[in-house]
């Protein structure tokens, strides 16, 4: 699709009747619109777009403002493009008559992606400050503060058995996708009713023994799966499949294997066998969730840093999100967070934090290179 921005479109005058009909008072979307106007233009997201193509159905800053409100409201793709057709409110925002039809919900999700694929995520927040920053809300060289929070994966936490049939069951539906008949050829029957169902669907014996032989059972099938798709003559590509890759790392992580021969070994890991936190893989459905415990929270996922503003008859504004693995200190991201901050024209004059940040080193660099005074308490030693 190829972009072609176009000016900004007043709100239509019906629209703009019917609101102040309904909300004399205002509510949230007037307000927004009468404060920022529309926030967003297309031209803040034309290099997400070819400059050749067939035009796009709808204009990007449009979909910059429904994902914002889709946030606001805590919608799904297809609930927000449902509120976008039945919600005057998102009319008046959007700039839409009152009987505009709306959108197919799928195109927030390809919208999404283009962000992703570019790394344009940070423009949101950005032009967002931009416009504080025009009106004065955010303190020159004023204070801010950071500290650091828990992020649940999208995930169930398995434990060790049901990891390895989900990594199975996600590695034979994918090959099943890509090359149907190779796997009709390769792949035993018994195999489906072993490892082909989602962990969840699959019953899992209640003896005692027979769990052991089923973890020896799954670990030799997908010894066996990972020899076929590495052959010669295995279909193009399909070693590189992520569920592929996802099942050499788990069983890895959970498998022990000597192939000497006349030692041949294939056993489950002990605890203390298993790879440290950073490393472990918790579920194949997202590689890069770990495990990690704070004091009294503990949790799969990962963590984010946020910085805000906090100067004294100023708004509170987020200035800074930074997501990292959850098994990521602290005391490793201070200089990141202030380099981060100084690039974009946002560093405090007074920068409060928490121990976890504060060492001597990052104390002397704030200072020294970036005229940032660094408030906290010191760690404690035990």
């Amino acid at each position: 699709m190829a972009l072609h921005p176009q000016s900004l479109p007043p709100v239509p005058e019906a629209t703009a009747a019917a609101m102040h009909a309904a909300f004399p008072k205002g509510n949230l979307y007037i307000d927004l619109r009468a404060e920022f106007g529309t926030l967003y233009n297309d031209q803040r997201f034309a290099d997400l777009y070819p400059p050749e193509g067939r035009p796009v159905e709808v204009a990007p800053w449009r979909l910059a403002l429904v994902l914002v409100m889709q946030y606001i409201e805590g919608l799904a793709d297809r609930q927000a493009a449902d509120a976008v057709r039945r919600c005057m409110d998102w009319k008046y925002a959007l700039s839409l008559e009152l009987t505009d039809p709306g959108f197919d919900f799928t195109l927030l999700h390809d919208f999404r992606q283009r962000l992703l694929a570019h790394a344009a995520g940070q423009r949101f927040l950005d032009t967002f400050l931009a416009t504080c920053k025009a009106r004065g809300w955010i303190k020159a060289r004023g204070t801010q503060r950071t500290d650091a929070t828990h992020v649940l994966a999208a995930i169930r936490t398995l434990h060790r058995l049901a990891c390895v049939l989900e990594a199975m069951h996600d590695a034979l539906n994918q090959l099943s996708d890509v090359a149907p008949a190779w796997v009709r050829q390769q792949v035993p029957p018994e195999w489906y009713t072993r490892d082909g169902l989602r962990s969840d669907q699959a019953r899992l014996p209640k003896d005692a023994s027979k769990p052991e032989a089923l973890v020896r059972q799954v670990g030799a099938d997908g010894y066996q799966l990972l020899e076929w798709v590495s052959r010669p003559e295995s279909p193009p590509g399909v070693c590189e499949l992520p569920a592929l890759e996802a099942l050499r790392r788990i069983w890895l992580q959970q498998y022990y294997r000597c192939t000497v021969p006349g030692r041949e070994t294939l056993r489950w890991r002990t605890g203390d066998e298993q790879p440290p936190s950073a490393l472990r893989m918790a579920s194949p459905d997202d590689l890069e969730a770990s495990y990690s415990s704070k004091r009294h929270t503990h949790c799969v996922g990962y963590k984010v840093h946020l910085t805000e503003t906090c100067d004294p008859g100023q708004p509170d504004l987020m200035t800074q999100i930074i997501t990292t693995p959850a098994t990521t200190p602290d005391c490793v991201m201070g200089p990141t967070i202030v380099h981060d901050l100084a690039t974009r024209e946002l560093l405090p004059g007074t920068h409060l934090l928490d121990s976890g940040y504060v060492d001597a080193d990052f104390l002397v660099t704030a200072r020294t290179q970036h005229q940032s005074d660094v408030v906290g308490p010191r760690l404690r030693l035990l």
